[in-house]
């Protein structure tokens, strides 16, 4: 199996992966952040340059959940608040960055500001949803205290996500990508 990688234009680093037992399919994953395009290893370069973008497009247009824009998100956090922490904890702002590789989200009481990390982009809506709510129970509460995750008991992914949080980051950690 032959890889390649190039930056797509749609801003997913793509990976090529090419595959002589693969005879006509085309797949595309979302990993770690990479668009990984397998593809068979007999198509020309002008035929991988095609199903690329066709896959990284189709990815993107697939990932198009609602709270990938800063004022989706803003909608997002509000109606979690709403939901689940009695209209409290609503920031200011809320937004993605990509600077922060050793946590997922950060939460400025100060400020009222929400960071997301950009890896949790293409993780299922229930993490993401729980990486919002952590952030905003912090805007109610700073420090990881027994009233901090009594502000969480209400919502019913907290230990699964916290869970699927920890694998993701071990085996980010070991170079692990679940290929």
């Amino acid at each position: 199996m032959a890889l390649s990688t190039e930056q797509s234009a749609v801003s997913y680093p793509v990976e090529v992966r090419r595959s002589a037992r693969r005879r006509r399919t085309v797949s595309v994953d979302l990993r770690d952040g990479v668009a990984v395009v397998s593809i068979p290893a007999s198509f020309s370069a002008a035929q991988e340059k095609h199903w690329v973008e066709r896959m990284v497009a189709k990815l993107h247009a697939k990932s198009r959940v609602p709270g990938q824009t800063e004022s989706e998100l803003a909608g997002r956090a509000t109606d979690l608040s709403a939901r689940f922490l009695q209209g409290e904890g609503a920031p200011h702002s809320i937004r993605w960055v990509t600077n922060q590789n050793s946590r997922w989200g950060s939460a400025t009481p100060a400020t009222r500001s929400i960071r997301l990390s950009q890896k949790l982009q293409g993780m299922p809506d229930w993490v993401v949803d729980y990486v919002i709510l952590h952030e905003m129970a912090h805007l109610i509460e700073p420090s990881h205290n027994r009233r901090f995750w009594s502000l969480l008991e209400s919502y019913p992914h907290t230990e699964t996500a916290k869970a699927f949080l920890q694998g993701a980051a071990y085996a980010s950690d070991h170079g692990l990508s679940g290929r």
